[in-house]
């Protein structure tokens, strides 16, 4: 099944069963069958390249709307759009016949998008597609990346948000409503599968030197703007970090909701001086009016919603990763804003190509 797997994209059903029998008894045989969706995001990228070096890994299944650009002796390739109407019995025919063991879900967006609707079907709807696939299928295991902006930033908000706080999110944000709309399937899949462990990573905002995310594109501005009399502390997970939390989570055997972030935090004005960057301070109601009309024109790296976290405190409790997860980081947050930083300086004396 290796190379030629990888162009797998027009198998029909038939082809599918026909695969069905031998292709569970070689996974069985030879270790772990992983499905991989949104492999062309850089989690998804890179956790499939991790994942193929791993001798415990014998087949990896990418499903996403495009091939990825290189695909390992390892790796099969399936055309699936998450948008589109009865994708998961496709999408079930694929699990069956590759004998998938754990299913990995990383078919989210990276950033907000004007696209609301289309943002809404990829990830609620699309999380719905994947979850009944898996359900017809009784995975082993299933993780999901979420973000830790589902608890929102609010001025009651503890000084370290735990797993079992509400996620509250942000109102008009629907990147975020859609990420809470995502754990709530996923929790309701949980307990009616207690046979499939399911993990939930609530990734803190990824930092470093090759990921490209509206919070990078925010930093990257010469002149940072800011909430007039506002200094939150903020904290970030580097980007190999989240990389490791993500291959931990799916080859481990815990499971439940798990807060990954580097170690310590800093103040906003200290990430942008890190960066040799300038805050620019404005008052409230102009940074929200003035978001509004950026982003409108598509200027603007996310909607005016997202002024709160420059206004008050989302910051993760990460005990319960390291605990039970035994997930360690290995770079701070100083350290991700400091690699962001020097990557920056790079590209501006084009010595360095942009990020992914």
């Amino acid at each position: 099944m290796g190379t030629e797997a990888a162009d797998d994209r027009g198998d029909g059903g038939a082809q599918l069963a026909a695969r069905n029998q031998d292709g569970i008894a070689r996974a069985r045989r030879r270790g772990r069958s992983i499905a991989v969706s949104g492999a062309n995001t850089f989690l998804g990228r890179n956790l499939v390249g991790l994942l193929a070096e791993d001798e415990r890994v014998s087949r990896i299944v990418v499903v996403d709307i495009r091939k990825p650009e290189t695909l390992g002796p390892k790796t099969s390739f399936y055309e699936v759009d998450l948008t589109q109407p009865g994708v998961e019995s496709r999408l079930a025919e694929i699990l069956l016949a590759e004998a998938v063991d754990i299913f990995v879900h990383l078919a989210f967006l990276e950033s907000p998008t004007q696209a609301t609707a289309w943002g809404h079907e990829l990830e609620s709807v699309g999380t719905m597609h994947v979850l009944h696939a898996c359900h017809k299928r009784k995975l082993a295991k299933l993780v999901v990346a979420s973000s830790s902006l589902v608890y929102g930033a609010h001025p009651d908000n503890p000084n370290f948000l735990s797993e079992n706080r509400p996620l509250r999110g942000l109102r008009g944000a629907h990147f975020v409503a859609d990420k809470i709309d995502v754990e709530d399937q996923v929790r309701k899949f949980a307990e009616q599968h207690p046979g499939c462990g399911v993990t939930v990573l609530r990734l803190a905002p990824v930092l470093g030197p090759s990921v490209r995310n509206f919070v990078t594109r925010w930093l990257s501005r010469g002149l940072v703007p800011t909430v007039l009399g506002y200094d939150p502390l903020v904290q970030f997970v580097h980007e190999v970090d989240a990389l490791s939390a993500l291959k931990l989570a799916t080859l481990a055997d815990s499971s439940g909701v798990f807060n990954i972030a580097s170690d310590g935090v800093l103040p906003i004005s200290t990430v942008i001086k890190l960066l040799g960057r300038v805050a620019v301070p404005l008052p409230y109601g102009i940074l929200r009016r003035a978001s509004a009309l950026l982003w409108v024109a598509q200027l603007s790296e996310a909607p005016p919603p997202f002024a709160a976290f420059m206004r008050y405190l989302c910051v993760a409790d990460r005990s319960r990763a390291q605990e039970e997860l035994g997930f360690r980081p290995t770079f701070t947050t100083r350290d991700a804003v400091l690699d962001l930083g020097g990557a920056l300086r790079l590209r501006q004396a084009k010595l360095l190509g942009g990020a992914s």
